[in-house]
């Protein structure tokens, strides 16, 4: 008996009995199914955090701070206990009462001559009181500094002037109407006013130019602000301060060669290291999200091959009672000359049927419901959330998942298959 033979008479006897069968290939839908649809969500929303984190052009960008100082005993402090004091390092509050080692101008001198670094900017933090219109009302925000060169998806608008020295900010989608705009596009252009207050109590009011609407994220935390408004920001945060006091600076942004190898800007992290500083780029900030995106997808994948081990004993069963069934028939292939690996390779061959049914059925149906359900979410609930599948379905995982399910199955099929193997030709046609 050839291959081609085997895997036609192994079709054949795999519906024998029909409700058997489909009741094991329903049970292997169950795994395959959500195997395929947990995978789904892992790729669909990590491909939108990689595209999101590649729209926005800052690959090239290393986030550099100091070590955080704790007191002995609280959470974060090292093993060997609390650090030493140092009254020449500045420090920033917190939350929760606590501190961090501040970045000076000196740090970012001695970082720009760590190999590697292209460029080094403060990141400075601003915390203004409102935002409004002339004549209109006033309302409460957060503003995010960007990075030169960052890109940011837009609704309208073209985004900062060339060398970002404008005071200029990317309205967040949401302020559009409250701010008396009837469009995203009429938005733009527009000159609005921006308080913040000193640490004296004293307010200031500083202007800016609408540049754009920015599209809504997950990385659209707070309006977006050029480096031009941030230093207008900080200084009237800082006015009547002192040069040392208001010249600190929690976080530096730091540029490296866009073509630099992950070998190379692990080098540039651990010269960082060596002088007492801490580099992050955004994929190590985003690593967090992938590990607890992936630590979901691997338990709900555990569920799914909980499923499909169930499902093998269904196997195993369904080929045994086959076994069973068709003794006399077993007796008589092996008295007609049909040997050992024969009768073994056509019983595996069943149960490889069976599993690639379920599977294949299974992964199809959960690729359609997954695609609608998808498709609904894009055009509903995260609608704001331009990109994002929240199911995607990459070929060769739903490859992989079928062909782990016609593992399982012909591991689990190999025992029934062995039984018939072994069978006495003689014993077996006496059977009844």
């Amino acid at each position: 008996m050839s291959f081609v033979e085997i895997v036609r008479t192994a079709i054949g006897n795999a519906f024998r009995s029909k409700l058997r069968t489909t009741l094991t290939v329903l049970a292997i839908f169950v795994g395959a199914f959500t195997l395929t649809l947990t995978n789904g969500v892992g790729t669909g929303i990590t491909n939108y955090i990689d595209s999101q984190v590649s729209s926005l052009g800052a690959t090239d960008i290393i986030m550099i701070s100091q070590a955080s100082l704790t007191e002995g005993g609280a959470f974060g402090a090292s093993a060997s206990g609390p650090t030493e004091y140092d009254p020449d390092k500045a420090v920033v509050a917190g939350q929760m009462g606590s501190q961090f080692a501040a970045l000076t101008n000196a740090d970012l001198a001695a970082i720009r001559g760590v190999a590697g670094i292209l460029s080094v900017e403060p990141l400075r933090v601003v915390s203004p009181d409102y935002i409004g219109s002339a004549g209109g009302k006033k309302y409460e925000l957060t503003v995010n500094p960007s990075p030169a060169g960052a890109r940011v998806a837009l609704l309208a608008g073209t985004g900062f002037t060339a060398d970002g020295t404008a005071p200029e900010l990317l309205l967040a989608a949401a302020y559009v109407e409250p701010l008396g705009f009837a469009d995203p596009g009429a938005a733009v252009g527009a000159t609005l006013t921006i308080g913040v207050s000193d640490v004296f109590g004293q307010k200031h009011e500083v202007e800016a130019r609408v540049a754009g609407v920015q599209e809504d994220t997950i990385f659209a935390f707070g309006m977006i602000i050029s480096e031009g408004l941030t230093e207008a920001l900080y200084a009237a945060q800082t006015a009547g301060l002192p040069a040392a006091a208001a010249e600190i600076y929690p976080v530096a942004v730091a540029r490296f060669s866009p073509t630099a190898s992950a070998a190379q800007v692990k080098e540039i992290k651990t010269a960082l290291e060596a002088a007492d500083y801490s580099g992050r780029t955004v994929a190590d900030q985003l690593g967090a999200v992938n590990t607890v995106i992936n630590g979901i997808v691997g338990v709900l994948n555990a569920f799914a091959v909980i499923a499909l081990i169930a499902a093998s004993f269904g196997i195993i069963n369904t080929l045994l009672m086959s076994v069973q069934e068709r003794t006399r028939e077993i007796g008589l292939m092996k008295a007609m000359g049909m040997g050992r690996s024969r009768i073994f390779a056509l019983f595996t061959t069943e149960a490889v049927v069976i599993g690639f049914l379920g599977s294949a059925i299974g992964s199809g149906i959960a690729i359609a419901l997954g695609t609608v359900i998808s498709t609904v979410l894009a055009d509903g609930p995260l609608k704001d959330l331009a990109g994002l599948r929240v199911l995607e379905f990459n070929p060769v995982s739903v490859v992989v998942v079928i062909l782990i399910v016609m593992l399982l199955a012909f591991l689990s099929g190999t025992l029934p298959a062995a039984r018939a193997a072994r069978l006495d030709p003689i014993e077996a046609l006496r059977y009844e």
